[in-house]
């Protein structure tokens, strides 16, 4: 199904980034604020207009400006337990939205899907300028696109390198490697189990290892010759 609206919960440096990269997904971006200190803002020079909503809101406001069908929703309120409360709201009003909300950590993410989530996303050893480079590249956009509307078979696997000798020494952001091996590669698992987004300043400076494990996104023939070049899949 495809959404003509999206709201956007939350005014900040996520909420912003998300903004950026799915305007050309919808025919009209909605974005709340819990607060009215600002009324509009301006995002890639288009003008929003901030609408002010609160948590103790019964939604009826908002099922009159637009068609709760046709809507897909962003949480992203930065105060987990308001983002849950939120995201309790939402869904107990509107039984069949898509929810995406933003987590701080294994532990709020759980909440949020118990909460009514459809998909969340998660901000863990992230900052803001991580996921703006993520965003940045147009097939990493694409992909998270589908995997957050479940609109293509797309997957996520991990999988271990065991063959790092293919890559020369080369560090995982130096790689095309939709190009090369059509999946995309989100983040690496080092030995020390520290997760490093491949956009990174840190991961940019981390040459490939054995030990190492991908975490990528592809359709699954696509996943099964990458792990059979260059290793093993990890579970």
């Amino acid at each position: 199904m495809k959404h003509k609206n999206a709201l956007i919960f939350g005014h900040n440096e996520y909420s912003i980034e998300i903004v950026k990269n799915i305007s050309g997904y919808y025919d009209n971006i909605y974005i709340f604020k819990l607060d009215d200190s600002i009324k509009k803002t301006n995002i890639n020079n288009i003008m929003y207009e901030v609408f002010v909503f609160d948590l103790t809101d019964d939604w009826d406001d908002l099922d009159k400006r637009v068609d709760i069908n046709e809507c897909v929703t962003f949480c992203t309120l930065e105060d987990m337990a308001e983002n849950i409360f939120l995201t309790i709201s939402l869904r107990d009003t509107f039984k069949d939205i898509s929810i995406i909300s933003l987590a701080k950590d294994k532990e709020s993410a759980t909440k949020l899907k118990l909460a009514g989530a459809s998909s969340v996303f998660p901000l863990t050893q992230t900052t803001a300028n991580i996921i703006v480079e993520m965003l940045e590249k147009p097939i990493v956009t694409e992909v998270l696109h589908n995997i957050l509307y479940e609109q293509s078979d797309l997957q996520i696997a991990q999988i271990k390198v065991q063959n790092h000798h293919l890559f020369e020494e080369k560090y995982p952001a130096e790689i095309d490697w939709s190009k090369e091996h059509n999946i995309i590669v989100i983040s690496v698992l080092k030995k020390n189990n520290f997760t490093e987004f491949i956009y990174s300043a840190k991961a940019k400076h981390s040459p490939i290892k054995n030990g190492d494990v991908f975490i990528v996104v592809g359709y699954e023939k696509d996943i099964v010759k990458f792990e059979k070049l260059i290793g093993s899949r990890y579970e």
